[in-house]
């Protein structure tokens, strides 16, 4: 390509680009919707992982913080904390708050704090005033500040009293800003309910074994290196079981959250771009369709291949250009809106600006769609003589380009598949996304041909319309596959995140057995099982009580090897994330599937055995025989892999993950975990029966925390069902192209119909009929793709039951159909409206 013939094409581009958008508005449009998708998710996602570093210190609470389970930390620890910097001291538990008159109790997350809190960030009252002056002791009386939740679900207001545990606070402020929420880690059932430290031991809430987190924040002094110092203080305390997190990493469920998601919906951006693509290279071709006879002159003139393809190369990547350049900057703009809708929903201030990153990543993925999608229209027109190209006027020929150009095409896609694999995080993920999606458009391509093929062998129906509409489907120039391609892919994606949705729904709420337990109490104490037990008995309707001791353990080890580097399979890596439940049991658990090794006599009193989940095993290679130590209340217990068992938490019965042998733990502080089984009449009256009697037993309702899930559920369904629908709509702008690009033939089969006698309502019947099959065609094909891809993710990736949802299937083949009919509908309209005469004359 030398620079004069580069010049030549310029010129020739630039003069094309003169005569305006006409056959390109369908291009940009795609284009736009694609990147702009793309750049929206990316810039979003990079306002919430900026805003989680950038206010790091204030997520986490300090520029260190330590965890520690049961108890305080002892007076040389703490001591020694003191002499580094600023500590804030605070503790976080479960507990149940109610009003005075006991009428209504609702679960909380407890916070209490000292009054150095907070270290970094601001702690904001919608009734303005400090902190320490809203929750100090007034009168005698201990203050309390809460979320809004709670005072709605007591029907309490800012200066009534609640119990929590023995006191009674006043509530002197509602909580609009907690600065460190985020990053306190760990899944939240109540809402929160914030009090002074010191007047947490007169709750009565600090029992032995009673599951209270002791939180230490640490401001350092400015430069402390971070790692040289959680180093220093873990050779000088080696036996503490904390654990030690710095400001670098404040919230990392929150970071792995939003970057899963982010991967996942830029994907789901990457599949509406790749229907866009499909519609870029429909523009193209049906540009140099309309392009015949300029090409034809100038080859005729003596313009080689390679020039005609330099010339249109360039118009197509200017024009790219364009439609890129729009989808940034909406790309940039949109995320300001969708901050201010998400700010709610959010546990951070997202910090929204231009990520140039993840904006040049739009960009590349948009250049390499328009550049793959449009070199094999581009290659045909070089190749194809000049008299060949005349006779497309009549006869659309076929061909291929070149070797050259379809090695370039090639490249192009690898390079596109390349750039969603290398900027993933989790690239294992996308290299099976774009396999999937490489699958799926050779399926629905195939399938767009097997219906061409179909139609041409369906016979002639003896009504008119239909047997027009069947030719249609295989006729020269025909929509068939541009429909079902453009349409079908969006359509599979709505039809498989519909499907995975209604099976999560299904799993949390349909899958519970009718005999579930209606509540969890944790933290009974030693000491009340027999008055708890008489208690909750004590209610008609209450049946089937169940306790089990508990205890908190963290893994340390698996066969000898430090947890963290023992891990072989990283999709189980979740079990080193925080504590563990375990318990110790002289029989196994009622609904047990031992599916390795046998259970300890019930006498057994040997060396310490353990009974471990499945996945546990799996995450670190364990076989019966092999070690695992886990470290409980700073004291590391090692003990042997004597069985692993299946666990199906669906039943909701009491199951821990790690079970050792009587024995070992009998003798450790602990408190009791119970479920009981209710008619609805029973549930309330054994919540307010439990907590009147015992102001330090938490009852979790399974119903609650299910809303809970389910509320988490939805608003992770709607980030995808929107971003599932620009898909959808990246197709519906396809098939207007696809419409578009067919008007001129419809308007002369229009015309050479109505000319042979048939009505205006016979044409529009056998151009709806065409439609409708093209739709339901479509619609079947997708569900069929769809209902396999959510059988898959379901069934292999998360290892779920699988049940088939009809309804969504069939809301799909409506949806379709009605689209189609409807682009059907609005082209052929415009076709009938044309005169006759004008085109009987050209022709």
């Amino acid at each position: 390509m030398s620079l004069s013939s580069l010049s030549v094409a310029w010129t020739i581009a630039r003069r094309e680009l003169r005569g305006g958008l006409k056959g390109f508005r369908i291009f940009l449009a795609c284009l736009t919707l694609g990147v702009a998708a793309i750049a929206t998710v990316q810039s979003l996602s990079g306002g919430i992982i900026e805003g989680l570093r950038a206010d790091g210190r204030a997520i986490l609470g300090g520029d260190v913080a330590l965890r520690v389970l049961y108890t305080p930390i002892g007076e040389a620890e703490r001591s020694y904390l003191d002499g580094q910097g600023r500590v804030s001291a605070s503790a976080e538990a479960r507990a149940m708050a109610r009003r005075e008159d006991g009428a209504r109790s609702t679960l909380v997350e407890l916070k209490a704090v000292d009054d150095t809190y907070p270290l970094y960030g601001d702690f904001t009252l919608r009734e303005g005033g400090s902190l320490p002056d809203a929750i100090g002791r007034r009168d005698g009386v201990w203050g309390a500040v809460v979320e809004e939740t709670v005072s709605q679900r007591l029907d309490v207001a800012v200066g009534d009293t609640v119990r929590v545990g023995e006191t009674s606070f006043r509530i002197r402020g509602t909580i609009l800003r907690e600065p460190d929420r985020a990053g306190g880690g760990g899944f939240t059932l109540g809402p929160r309910l914030l009090i002074d430290l010191d007047a947490l031991e007169s709750t009565g809430l600090i029992q032995p074994g009673s599951m209270i987190y002791w939180h230490y924040r640490i401001g350092l002094a400015p430069g402390t290196d971070l790692q040289a110092w959680q180093a220093d203080l873990q050779a000088r305390f080696p036996e503490q079981s904390w654990r030690v997190r710095d400001f670098t990493n404040a919230a990392p469920q929150i970071e792995r959250f939003i970057t899963r998601l982010t991967l996942f919906l830029t994907l789901v951006g990457l599949t509406a771009l790749l229907v866009g693509g499909v519609g870029v290279g429909n523009a193209v071709r049906s540009y140099l369709d309309g392009k015949v006879a300029t090409i034809a002159t100038l080859k005729c003139v003596g313009a080689p291949g390679p020039l005609v393809f330099q010339a249109y190369l360039l118009q197509i990547l200017v024009l790219a250009s364009l439609g890129i350049a729009l989808g940034l900057v909406i790309g940039a703009v949109a995320p300001l809106v969708a901050a201010a809708v998400l700010a709610d929903v959010l546990p951070i201030t997202a910090r929204i600006g231009v990520y140039p990153g993840g904006l040049a990543i739009a960009a590349a993925f948009g250049f390499l769609t328009a550049l793959t999608f449009s070199l094999w229209p581009l290659g045909r027109a070089r190749e194809v003589p000049a008299g060949a190209l005349f006779r497309d006027v009549v006869s659309p020929a076929g061909g291929r380009p070149r070797g050259a150009y379809l090695v370039a095409g090639v490249l192009s896609g690898l390079a596109l598949a390349a750039l969603a694999i290398l900027t993933a995080q989790e690239k294992l993920f996308a290299a099976w996304f774009v396999g999937g999606a490489f699958v799926t458009l050779l399926a629905f391509r195939a399938a767009a041909q097997g219906v061409t093929w179909a139609a041409a062998r369906a016979g002639r129906p003896r009504h008119p319309g239909f047997r027009l509409a069947l030719a249609n489907l295989h006729r020269p120039g025909n929509p068939t596959g541009s429909v079902v391609l453009s349409l079908g892919l969006g359509l599979t994606v709505l039809v498989a995140i519909a499907l995975i949705e209604g099976n999560f729904s299904a799993r949390v709420n349909e899958s519970i057995p009718k005999d579930a337990p209606a509540y969890f109490f944790i933290d009974i104490q030693p000491n009340q099982r027999e008055a708890f037990n008489a208690t909750v008995l004590g209610v008609p309707g209450a049946t089937d009580l169940r306790e089990v001791p508990m205890l908190r353990g963290r893994i340390t080890k698996a066969k000898g090897v430090d947890a963290e580097q023992a891990i072989v399979n990283p999709e189980h890596s979740w079990v080193l994330r925080g504590d563990r439940g375990i318990t110790y049991s002289a029989r196994p658990p009622v609904d047990a599937e031992i599916i390795a090794g046998q259970w300890w006599p019930e006498d057994y009193r040997g060396k310490p055995l353990i009974s471990i989940y499945s996945d546990i095993a799996e995450a670190f290679g364990l076989k019966l025989g092999d070690t695992i130590t886990v470290n409980v209340l700073g004291r590391d217990l090692t003990a042997e892999v004597a069985s692993i068992r299946a666990i199906d938490f669906s039943t909701m019965n009491i199951n821990f993950t790690m079970i050792f042998s009587p024995g070992i733990l009998d003798g450790a502080p602990q408190t009791f975990l119970a479920t009981v089984r209710a008619t609805p009449q029973a549930e309330p009256l054994i919540q307010r029966a439990v907590t009147d009697r015992f102001a330090n037993i938490t009852s979790v309702r399974v119903k609650d925390a299910l809303d809970t899930v389910n509320e988490l559920l939805g608003n992770i369904g709607t980030a995808v069902r929107v971003t599932a629908a620009i898909t959808l709509l990246a197709g519906t702008l396809v098939l207007a192209g696809a419409v578009a690009a067919g008007h001129r033939r419809r308007v002369y089969d229009s015309v050479v119909l109505k000319v042979l006698g048939a009505t205006r309502a016979d044409v529009l019947k056998a151009f709806l009929v065409e439609y409708g099959l093209l739709g339901l065609i479509t619609a079947a094909i997708a569900g069929a793709i769809g209902t396999v891809t959510a059988w898959a993710v379901l069934t292999q990736v998360m290892d779920w039951e699988w049940t088939f949802l009809p309804s969504a299937v069939l809301v799909t083949a409506a949806l379709c159909t009605a689209i189609t009919l409807a682009f059907g509908f609005v082209g052929t309209w415009r076709a009938l409206g044309q005169p006759a005469a004008p085109l009987l004359r050209n022709d």
